[in-house]
């Protein structure tokens, strides 16, 4: 029996039945790595010999009457997490040879659970594309269409699920970078609510490895279904040792229901700001047929929904903000000069961007407020609805683009030309408030690329989401591997 495409919830099964080892399931992986890679490169550094010992390891252990979540599962590590003894150097060539010496907490619970490591997948350059590809590791190409990006930052962890090198991995999410590779690659992601899942040593080097409480960033698992979604959740899952002594351990409430009926949903499929794609639109609009069809209160328009222009707004310009914070004085000298040309008129996403790039403190705590305020619009709308069902971005996949300047990138929806950045806006719906959001596959563009789109979930009610999730592919199918 081939092992590749099982998900870890099988293989689970299987291990604990006896009828694989975790030997045979990690050297069937790395088989199906070396003979497929070559093509994807979704591996970029692999670890396959300490990978066998933890099988083995996993097996003498599973002997001795062990059984731990993920006791014998292969999985893959975005590359942006330290792993003791493996390069960390998130595409930058200065930092190409940087080695941590200590694992990720993320890595740690891994191991603690009994995963089998077989290496790390490829990203963007300090993380900060909608692809991936940099100079150390080259491209990643998306295994339904190799001349398309499989999405970015997590790209790398999308396209090896795709391509059945693993069955679970785990990435992080600022700007999409978990639900779009989802999205892109036709697999499932969830972005748990903010400050859910401990970050500590998923961070650029030659930083330390500090619990910081980051502003919009968070951690989490990518997987062939829901379930496995939630498997690999309930591993990552709790605060940071360092700052709770040795809890690891949070209760999460349990989904609000179990039966499809029973679900309250707002359904959303455009932007005030950008045009959501015909192929993106029919996706959405499956999912929602299918809630209908299951029993589930669906609607298309709500009050309550906190204003969107206002939310991309918001998003841009604490993402901007944030992520120019360490750029060298004389560029920042630079973006000022640049700002103060902009006319007071222009309201476009890419002023708040050039804006939020020069953003004072004060700035900043304005920002933040009108957080807060849209914080507690969500609190009230999820008083009426379970779940808002919405595109991740406006299109399918889309060629890889390596202009040096991703400013001038245009991205081209049913024709017409955009501005790239322009297509977080969808995914900063969730991010900005701190929401958690599951990516689920919702069928084919014509070209017959995955389509994706998000279910949006109350604030620490991550197990609504991933319900629906799981509802949604019984309902409407979910991961097909790529031909």
């Amino acid at each position: 029996m081939e092992w590749s495409f099982q998900t870890a919830e099988e293989l689970a099964a299987a291990l604990r039945a006896g009828e694989v080892t975790s030997v045979e399931l990690t050297d069937e992986a790395i088989a199906r790595i070396e003979r497929d890679d070559k093509v994807i490169n979704a591996i970029c550094v692999p670890d396959f010999d300490r990978a066998r010992a933890a099988a083995r390891g996993a097996d003498q252990a599973r002997a001795r009457g062990e059984d731990r979540p993920l006791l014998g599962i292969p999985v893959t590590v975005k590359e942006s997490y330290n792993i003791a003894g493996l390069p960390t150097n998130w595409g930058m060539p200065q930092h190409r040879d940087y080695v941590p010496a200590e694992d990720a907490v993320q890595v740690s619970r891994l191991k603690a659970a009994g995963a089998v490591v077989l290496g790390k997948t490829n990203v963007p350059l300090g993380l900060q594309d909608i692809q991936s590809f940099n100079e150390i590791y080259g491209t990643t190409n998306n295994p339904w269409d190799h001349d398309r990006t499989p999405g970015g930052s997590s790209g790398g962890s999308a396209a090896a699920l795709a391509s059945g090198f693993c069955a679970l991995s785990i990435g992080s999410d600022l700007a999409g970078s978990l639900r779009t590779p989802a999205h892109f690659c036709g697999i499932y992601a969830h972005k748990p609510t903010l400050g859910l899942a401990a970050t500590r040593g998923m961070v650029a080097p030659p930083a330390p490895p500090l619990p910081v409480d980051l502003d919009l960033a968070v951690v989490g698992p990518m997987a062939r279904t829901a379930r496995d979604l939630t498997l690999l959740l309930d591993v990552m899952a709790g605060p940071d040792p360092l700052t709770l002594g040795k809890a690891h351990d949070l209760t999460l409430p349990p989904a609000r229901h179990e039966r499809l009926g029973d679900f309250r949903v707002l359904v959303v499929d455009e932007h005030p700001l950008i045009p959501t794609g015909s192929a993106v639109r029919a996706g959405v609009n499956r999912v929602a047929d299918a809630l209908a069809d299951g029993g589930a209160r669906v609607q298309r328009h709500s009050r309550l929904l906190p204003d969107l222009a206002e939310a991309a707004t918001l998003y841009t310009q604490l993402l901007f903000s944030g992520s120019v914070a360490r750029f060298p004085v004389e560029a920042h000298g630079q973006l000022r000069t640049r700002a103060a040309g902009l006319s007071a008129d222009d309201q476009s996403l890419d002023a708040a961007r050039l804006r939020a790039m020069v953003f004072s403190h004060r700035d900043w705590i304005e920002a933040n407020n009108h957080r807060e305020l849209h914080r507690h619009g969500w609190r009230q709308l999820f008083a009426e609805f379970d779940a808002v069902v919405c595109p991740i971005t406006p299109t399918p996949a889309f060629p890889h683009d390596h202009n040096p300047d991703p400013m001038r990138r245009r991205l081209d929806i049913d024709g017409v030309e955009h501005p790239y950045f322009d297509q977080l806006v969808w995914a900063g719906l969730a991010t900005m408030p701190g929401l958690p959001a599951t990516a689920i596959p919702a069928g084919r563009s014509p070209e017959g690329l995955p389509v994706g789109a998000q279910l949006i979930g109350p604030m620490f009610e991550d197990r609504t989401p991933l319900r629906l999730a799981e509802l949604l592919e019984q309902k409407i199918g979910g991961f097909q591997a790529p031909e």
